[in-house]
């Protein structure tokens, strides 16, 4: 299951089922978990933990430590699901101080070739970042995001769910939930209702999305009084609006509108 060529900390946690290819380096403070694969020439090292049956492939660079000037070597992690695919090139680094000292993927995403995830920033569930797709520090991605090749994501900007952004979209404000985006720099140009009913979104959900998204980008009210007519006039309870009310009255960025 380990290649004779592979440089394996005495230190790092493998479950037994792990396997290493040649030529892969795993560092003193790494912990993987069953059934995951680490491909040739692959890299892991930090204070890294991964989850189960991820596929790590060659080359990929994972726990390496943050491209920020503020770090200064102290103690931070990287944490990874389960069932992740990091395709080649990928890079994902360390957190930072300032950003709470981690970095968080969770379970099955996607991150094709040459895609980046920076310092302290949480990926979610089920998100695809395809080929050269850039997060910055801090950036927040929702579930079931999927992020075009060669699009970036400025710092400390939000991704709500189910959200698609086209390929080359420079997205440096937040993104309301369910939505798609294009452009440099990126702007809501519609709702991503192919994916919403692709995850079993029923009608009567999808029609608040559509009156939700109408009130926000479509009838030139102030954001703060769009949330106030989506608190008042919809159903709080349903999950749909809850999570767009949510997102909404988060945002520090602003919306990308």
């Amino acid at each position: 299951m380990i290649h004779p060529t592979a440089v394996i900390d005495p230190g790092a946690k493998l479950d037994p089922t792990v396997s290493v290819g040649p030529y892969a380096v795993i560092g003193e403070h790494v912990i993987i978990g069953a059934g995951t694969s680490v491909g040739p020439h692959a890299v892991i090292e930090g204070r890294t933990e991964i989850g189960q049956d991820n596929q790590i492939f060659q080359f990929a660079s994972v726990g390496a430590i943050p491209q920020d000037l503020k770090y200064h070597g102290e103690e931070s992690t990287l944490k990874i699901g389960d069932r992740n695919k990091i395709r080649e090139f990928v890079t994902i680094h360390l957190g930072t101080e300032d950003g709470g000292g981690i970095t968080t993927v969770g379970n099955d995403n996607l991150f094709m070739a040459y895609s980046h995830v920076a310092h302290d920033c949480l990926v979610k569930n089920h998100v695809i970042l395809a080929n050269a797709a850039t997060l910055a520090g801090h950036v927040e991605v929702d579930d079931f995001v999927i992020l075009g090749g060669l699009s970036a994501v400025h710092q400390f900007t939000r991704i709500g769910c189910h959200v698609m952004a086209s390929g080359g979209s420079m997205i440096a404000q937040d993104v309301a939930p369910y939505s798609l985006v294009q452009g440099d720099r990126a702007k809501t140009v519609g709702l991503n209702l192919t994916g919403l009913k692709r995850r079993g979104y029923s009608s009567e959900a999808i029609a608040n999305i559509k009156q939700m998204y109408k009130l926000v980008f479509r009838s030139n009210l102030k954001l703060e009084d769009a949330v106030k007519q989506i608190a008042e006039g919809f159903d709080t309870d349903k999950s749909e609006v809850a999570t767009y009310l949510e997102f909404l009255k988060k945002s520090e960025r602003g919306l990308a509108r």
